[in-house]
């Protein structure tokens, strides 16, 4: 049996409640940590760095809520979103959306400081044994890269990529090229998990991306078994309109671990020895 854990994208409040989600499930016996392969897209790069490397969820969320400073607390939103609306226009070629969305990338400001951020969340800093795809685009040409143990680039810098939304943080330097939030190929990106046996998903913002795209991600995982985990009503309502708000670290952490006992029997089924 091959288990895969597939961790989406959700900024501060994805990467706190998938946190909690996990940590909520260990206590009750049920190890995400098990799996064979992590998939990690842009906050889900940072929660699959932890569990694959074996850190303390808990204890790194509140690392983060203690340092990090508000400084994305007044994003313009609506700005992210309208970047976000040309990956879904059906007229154009998703390769060509995902570049033109690059090249509102391209135009924020580069800030060293960015990699250092995405250090800090990492305790450790050098790829794992266990096998971690971290998913990525390149903002110029807007062509998907997933990156892994051997393709060369550092870990923080993968991560850092992956988490790099557009017309928030500039896209991150690797080897010369420029790239950006996994997301923007896909919120999961879970047809990655290919091949698995057993797949579990957790979703930060399945409600508000489409829901086309990961069921078509998941129909091309054949016959595994799936549980597909989402923010229920309460989750959402902590994570409001700003996703990538500082203050979110506790709150949405406490939102998942309150979520955890309400999944456990669905993601047990799949997650069986």
């Amino acid at each position: 049996m091959t288990r895969a854990l597939v961790l989406g994208g959700g900024g501060v409040a994805g990467i706190a409640w998938e946190a909690g989600i996990i940590t909520g499930l260990r206590r009750a016996g049920i190890d995400l940590g098990e799996a064979e392969l992590v998939i990690g897209t842009s906050a889900g790069s940072v929660v699959g760095t932890l569990v694959a490397t074996e850190a303390d969820l808990e204890s790194s969320v509140g690392v983060q809520a203690k340092t990090e400073v508000a400084t994305v607390s007044a994003v313009d939103m609506e700005a992210v979103m309208a970047a976000f609306s040309i990956l879904y226009d059906p007229s154009l070629d998703p390769e060509e959306a995902r570049r033109r969305v690059g090249e509102l990338a391209l135009a924020v400001k580069d800030s060293g400081a960015r990699i250092e951020t995405i250090g800090d969340r990492l305790p450790v800093k050098e790829w794992p044994e266990r096998r971690l795809l971290i998913t990525a685009v390149d903002a110029r040409t807007g062509e998907f890269v997933v990156w892994e143990r051997d393709s060369g680039a550092p870990l923080v810098s993968a991560v850092a990529s992956s988490c790099a939304v557009p017309c928030v943080f500039p896209p991150v330097e690797i080897d010369g090229r420029r790239y950006m939030d996994g997301g923007v190929r896909s919120p999961t990106n879970a047809d990655l998990a290919a091949g698995s046996s057993a797949v579990v998903l957790l979703e930060p913002l399945a409600h508000t991306s489409p829901k086309a795209r990961v069921e078509a991600e998941l129909a091309e995982l054949g016959g595994a078994e799936i549980a597909h985990v989402v923010p229920d009503e309460a989750s959402v309502a902590v994570f409001g309109a700003n996703v990538l708000d500082p203050a979110l670290w506790r709150p949405a952490f406490q939102a998942g671990l309150a979520q955890a006992p309400a999944v456990e029997e669905s993601v047990a089924r799949v997650w069986k020895d």
